[in-house]
């Protein structure tokens, strides 16, 4: 009954149009924001900022940037590890090199340096598809691995390309204790999500749709398919750099480049697969399981083993976590292919109706 829209008159063709049209979601989202921003650091600790918190905001960033390519237009990509290694080194380099620096701009330079890399290696979505391009782009994770051990300038001078950053400040604040990086992550991930939202629901947004459903028909249609599918790279390419450089500034401070394996970028996919590909929503559920699940597998599998008598060993628990991983996604590609997201949609949609039968 609360979730109705009766009596909300649409008189414009904007008002229409808007990101939120229902005045529920219009107040769900401000007391959601209000709780991230105000209500959470009241009430969370060191050990869930840095543990939980941080890392999912990050990650979250880095799914809506695979999102965008493999979700709405249909270009599978095995380099979200090596386009965070670039947003990440490129951010590092601009950083240490330019006295003065602000944190900002580099972050957006290294954002722009995974931009060109993303397009770089976007070249061969032009010819292949499929299981090529994903190897293809798996090609990126290799090359980049070797240009950060290999070219010493990129990590400056470091013999085992480890690096470090300090003293970070935004506007002439210090970003050191737990809760500064926590809302400098969160604002940095609310602005890149409305403006992904938005981008989205736009000409090109329909642009990438169109390849992804049928590129053959879409250039018919005059869809230019080498513009749809290099902006795609080059748009998901920056959202990636920049939760790189996040991931090593904010939440590590000091990496290499075994850091950015191809271990986060099958993360990663993983996030838009169970979260739900083509959703924006979806980058948030799938980010929020795939950090979520490993602690809680820590905490509970134990207890849960010693109810049976047996002794689960940490390998053992690692063991476990990835089994889970493959198993929910063989289900979530087999029962619900949406993913997360399109139960939220259905659950929503069902209240709307609520309790009439429908």
């Amino acid at each position: 009954m609360f979730y109705r829209e009766n009596g909300q008159y649409k008189t414009s063709y904007r008002a229409d149009q808007a990101v939120f049209p229902i005045l529920q979601d219009r107040w769900g989202i401000a007391a959601l924001l209000a709780i991230a921003f105000l209500l959470v650091p009241s009430i969370s600790s060191d050990y869930m900022f840095r543990a939980i918190l941080i890392p999912f905001l990050i990650m979250a960033l880095a799914a809506l940037g695979v999102n965008i390519l493999v979700g709405y237009c249909g270009q599978i990509s095995l380099g979200s590890g090596a386009f965070m290694a670039v947003g990440a080194y490129g951010a590092y380099n601009f950083f240490v090199r330019i006295p003065g620096m602000p944190l900002v701009p580099a972050i957006i330079l290294g954002g722009l340096c995974a931009t060109l890399f993303g397009i770089l290696f976007g070249l061969p979505s032009l010819r292949v598809k499929g299981l090529y391009l994903a190897v293809a782009t798996l090609a990126a994770q290799f090359f980049s691995d070797w240009m950060f051990l290999r070219i010493k300038w990129l990590v400056n001078d470091s013999p085992s390309g480890s690096v470090s950053v300090n003293n970070l400040q935004v506007f002439g604040m210090p970003i050191e204790s737990a809760v500064s990086k926590y809302w400098f992550c969160l604002a940095i991930l609310v602005v890149m999500a409305v403006l992904a939202k938005n981008l989205v629901r736009s000409a090109i947004g329909r642009e990438w749709m169109a390849i992804r459903d049928m590129d053959v028909a879409a250039a018919v249609i005059g869809i230019r398919p080498m513009y749809a599918k290099l902006t795609a790279f080059a748009v998901s390419s920056f959202i990636i750099g920049v939760a790189g450089a996040l991931w090593a500034f904010v939440y590590l401070g000091a990496w290499e480049p075994a850091a950015f394996s191809v271990d986060i970028s099958f993360r990663l996919l993983f996030m838009v697969i169970i979260g739900g590909l083509g959703s924006i929503s979806g980058a948030f559920f799938g980010a929020a399981f795939i950090v979520v699940l490993p602690i809680f597998l820590n905490q509970f599998l134990p207890i849960f083993a010693s109810l049976f008598g047996i002794s689960i060993s940490t390998a053992g628990i690692s063991h476990a976590e990835l089994m889970i991983f493959g198993a929910l996604i063989v289900w979530f590609l087999v029962v619900e292919p949406h993913g997360l997201a399109r139960l939220w949609a259905t659950g929503k949609q069902k209240l709307r109706l609520w309790p009439f039968p429908h």
